[in-house]
């Protein structure tokens, strides 16, 4: 049994304790903050088991020149902040050209394909079922060639991968929603997907459930984290291992011991909004890139990527866009908060994340760079850590992104 401090208390932190709590590890969580406060608890909600290819970006460069300017609202640039942007952003853009993408999609299709099961196990054994719905979401289309183009996609999908769907013509969506007020073409049901009312919820019902298990969780600053002895120190607390699971701080912290991970760093937003008639499940905006997510807090608009290392805007110009769309869609009332949600998704330019073994320092442990899917991968990448902890290196194949 092996003393381990987990810094960390998102998804990927608490489930990476409780996998390796699972096989008989003394774990302790480290955190500033209670569990699922920050970036675990600002989604949209969705555990995306169709997701079976990464968020690459455009290969085509006029196509990310559209993107720059605002096309469909699914980037906002702050300028200024692109130099430091600009060299993990070119290893993404280059990662997404055909050939390298191709070999990251078997190694991340296989990861989504686990994360339903593995949720699902920790789902009964935390009692948070109630926090859960089972029925999917729908990727609506303003047009008939946007939702015509879409479902050319959705079918690739089945007969590539096996994602199921079904398509929703204008009445048929209008009979699932009665609510909706717009009269648009139709939509896609991603069938297999689970959804969430409250993410950050959820997260602190797995961290009850390691802590019923006998684990702890401490309130600390992973900055504190120093090489003691043979082991590791964070927080007052001593260990023989330490696991960096901290989402987008990761790189920060580890530029102190040596290592330089390249990151591209998407802000999101999100604001609840009082809404007595909205849909009655996550309704994706392709159009807008927003998703309404109902939520117990209500209704959840999520924006898409903020490329931004300036201060978080408290009314962000992309969710003012979702707001609009969202108020001719549905009988919207006032927002829920005085300002908006803000978190980092973090993105690493190989479209992977980093689950291995630090290269330079005995008993370091790197588990982060999840992207847009840490909410939905988190048990899945924890449960083959854990795995690779105790020494089968084949259950991480292809995650350790080349560390040096």
């Amino acid at each position: 049994m092996a003393q381990i401090a987990i810094l960390g208390a998102g998804m990927v932190g608490i489930c990476t304790a409780l996998a390796l709590q699972e096989r008989g590890h003394d774990c302790v969580v480290v955190d500033r903050r209670p569990p699922g406060s920050e970036t675990s608890y600002g989604n949209a909600g969705i555990i995306q088991a169709e997701a079976v290819e990464p968020y690459a970006l455009p290969v085509n460069p006029l196509l990310m020149l559209r993107m720059a300017f605002g096309w469909k609202n699914a980037v906002a640039l702050h300028w200024p902040s692109l130099p430091r942007q600009f060299p993990a952003l070119y290893s993404y853009w280059r990662s997404s050209a055909e050939a390298p993408l191709g070999k990251v999609i078997p190694v991340w299709r296989q990861l989504v394909a686990e994360a339903v099961p593995r949720h699902d196990a920790l789902i009964g054994a935390s009692g948070a079922g109630g926090l859960i719905r089972r029925d999917g979401y729908w990727d609506v289309h303003a047009t008939e060639a946007g939702l015509a183009s879409a479902l050319r996609e959705a079918e690739r999908r089945r007969l590539h991968y096996g994602v199921d769907f079904e398509a929703a013509d204008s009445d048929m969506l209008a009979r699932a929603e009665p609510a909706l007020r717009a009269k648009l073409p139709g939509a896609i049901h991603w069938t297999a997907p689970w959804t969430c009312v409250a993410p950050g919820q959820l997260v602190a019902a797995y961290a009850d459930l390691f802590r019923t298990r006998g684990g702890r969780i401490v309130q600390g600053d992973a900055a504190s984290l120093t090489q003691s002895g043979r082991g590791w120190r964070v927080g007052g607390e001593a260990a023989e291992h330490a696991v960096v699971a901290l989402g987008p701080w990761s790189p920060e912290l580890l530029k102190g011991l040596g290592y330089r991970v390249p990151m591209v760093r998407k802000r999101g937003y999100h604001l609840h909004y009082e809404c007595g008639g909205g849909p009655g499940r996550p309704m994706l905006l392709a159009d807008h890139s927003v998703v309404l997510s109902p939520m117990l807090a209500g209704l959840r608009i999520a924006t898409a990527a903020e490329l931004s290392t300036a201060a978080a805007a408290a009314h962000p110009a992309q969710l003012a866009r979702g707001e609009a769309v969202a108020r001719t869609m549905f009988q919207l009332g006032k927002a829920v908060e005085g300002a908006a949600w803000s978190g980092t998704r973090p993105c690493l330019p190989g479209m992977l994340p980093l689950v291995c073994k630090a290269p330079r320092h005995a008993g370091l442990w790197f588990h982060f760079g999840h992207g847009h899917q840490g909410f939905t991968l988190g048990p899945v990448t924890a449960e083959r850590f854990a795995r690779a902890f105790d020494g089968e290196s084949g259950a991480i194949a292809g995650l350790d992104g080349g560390i040096s």
